[in-house]
């Protein structure tokens, strides 16, 4: 399936929940003031948050004044348009490969305990390799039981090279040999998985600086990115989970696991609107080929679509 088809697949969940509302709210015979309460509110149940929530409806309002429409199915295309732009609203063009460095990047992966890291890891290094990049895991999750040998397994199936250290407890000392393998490969990533941290914990968020402060010694003139994974299921704790994160490092991109087993899909336009960092990809089944690079078009037409909106042309575009 294509990453529009898997979309609408793995958004089911949402679509029943919020996306019905919606629609039945669409359905109505005139857009007046009991019109846009009811599309606020529908957005709100869905896990959109009071702020976006009135953003979005406040765009619609100005959609109506300036355009003179009499009734919801005919400003709905108008509706998907306005949650892409928001979507979009944080993302960020692709940076080429560094002229001072024979690789190209350097990702840590974190996160709070749960959200499914090492498995966004091996995922991650799965997609670049596909791509035909060179790439290079470290293990760096030095405290959770399993987490090296769960790693090997994805690296192996991603055909990666995996740097692990089993008789140490310092994730930096890790850090420090994959750079040092990332240089005499002449890799392009490195994709670092870190124990999962609890947002409230400092010491741990502390620990995470020491690591930032490796890289920068280490790799001067690379990209260095931070990628924070949110578990969809979690709804508005996520939101949270992610202040804290921006509050005690830079985090960079957002990696948003088990859209597809959730109905509270909505928060997507939350994290969009509220945290100013893009989202990169996001998780939509188990399986090694199931994260897909986040496109903001494609999401709000597979969130808000219907089959009957496809028979009348309401699009905003599914190339």
């Amino acid at each position: 399936m294509s990453f529009f088809e898997k979309l609408k697949v793995g958004l089911k969940k949402t679509r029943d929940g919020v996306v019905k509302r919606v629609n039945v709210i669409f359905n109505s015979e005139q857009i007046d003031e009991e019109f846009f309460e009811k599309l606020e509110e529908a957005l709100i149940l869905g896990d959109v948050g009071v702020q976006t929530s009135t953003e979005i409806c406040e765009r619609l309002r100005k959609v109506v004044k300036k355009s003179g429409l009499t009734t919801p199915k005919q400003f709905k295309s108008e509706f998907i348009s306005i949650v892409s732009q928001l979507l979009a609203s944080n993302e960020k063009k692709e940076q080429g490969l560094n002229p001072l460095n024979s690789f190209q990047e350097i990702i840590i992966v974190v996160g709070v305990n749960g959200v499914g890291k090492t498995t966004t890891v091996g995922k991650l290094a799965y997609n670049f390799r596909n791509q035909g990049k060179n790439v290079v895991i470290a293990a760096a999750d030095t405290f959770r039981d399993a987490a090296i040998s769960q790693l090997q397994i994805w690296a192996e199936c991603a055909g990666v090279v995996l740097v692990k250290n089993e008789g140490t407890n310092d994730p930096g000392a890790v850090i420090f040999d994959a750079i040092e393998v990332l240089k005499s490969r002449k890799a392009n990533i490195l994709i670092c998985d870190t124990a999962g941290r609890l947002h409230n914990k400092k010491n741990l968020m502390m620990e995470l600086q020491k690591i930032g402060k490796i890289v920068e010694r280490n790799c001067l003139g690379a990209i260095k990115k931070i990628y924070l994974v949110l578990d969809a299921t979690t709804g508005q704790n996520a939101i949270s989970q992610a202040k804290k994160f921006k509050e005690m490092t830079n985090v960079t991109g957002i990696i948003l696991t088990k859209l597809d087993g959730t109905s509270k899909g909505g928060v997507v336009l939350r994290i969009c609107s509220e945290l100013e960092v893009p989202i990169e990809y996001v998780g939509l089944g188990e399986g090694i080929a199931d994260l897909f690079k986040f496109d903001s078009q494609k999401f709000a037409n597979a969130l808000l679509q219907t089959e009957e909106d496809d028979a009348f042309g309401i699009s905003n575009g599914n190339k």
